[in-house]
């Protein structure tokens, strides 16, 4: 079955850098669209940024632009978060989805990783 893992996730100074993976298994990797997200307690969860399927071409958060950048490795089956200069307001569990909407469809997210920003 379709499999999403993140990892990278942990306590970081505010201006520090950390670096989101998350490893898929149970579908081809490179037909689904990629997304990050992030959710603080008691609010929704927000869109991060976003990938297409060849990783040609990328959208992001407002409040991420300039300092966050999503890739991924189509051969590694992985999908990647630099997040640079983060700021106390990018404290939040971050997840990764998997979307394919051709047949055999599928929506899959995976379990979240912490991100702190703290000093």
């Amino acid at each position: 079955q379709v499999q999403l893992v993140e990892s990278g996730g942990g306590l970081v100074q505010p201006g520090g850098s950390l670096r989101l993976s998350c490893a898929a298994s149970g579908f081809t990797f490179s037909s689904a669209t990629m997304t990050w997200y992030r959710q603080v307690p008691g609010k929704e969860r927000e869109l991060v940024a976003t990938i297409t399927t060849s990783g040609g071409s990328t959208n992001y958060a407002d409040s991420v632009k300039g300092r966050f950048t999503i890739s991924r490795d189509n051969t590694k089956n992985t999908l990647y978060l630099q997040m640079n200069s983060l700021k106390p307001e990018d404290t939040a569990v971050y997840y990764c989805n998997g979307r394919r909407r051709a047949y055999p469809s599928f929506d899959s997210w995976g379990q979240g990783t912490q991100v702190t920003v703290s000093s």
